[in-house]
């Protein structure tokens, strides 16, 4: 998969905030991180968006990744 954006681009370190991630080839995505912790409910709206919930970390900048089958 390869993601193009993730919308909103900032939130709480808390956490708790419903993103959007686009891109491509995100059929079947299992799983979504954010520096490394696994964001709760991950749903498929398409091939090409995902939506998730953040999880709490430390402030500042993450990684997102998206775990797909392929």
């Amino acid at each position: 998969p390869t993601l193009a954006s993730v919308l909103p681009a900032s939130g709480p370190a808390t956490g708790g905030t419903s993103v959007t991630l686009t891109g491509t080839n995100l059929t079947g995505a299992s799983a979504v991180t954010f520096g490394g912790v696994a964001a709760s409910s991950v749903s498929v709206v398409n091939a090409t968006t995902v939506s998730a919930v953040t999880p709490a970390h430390a402030a500042g900048a993450v990684d997102v990744a998206v775990t797909t089958a392929g």
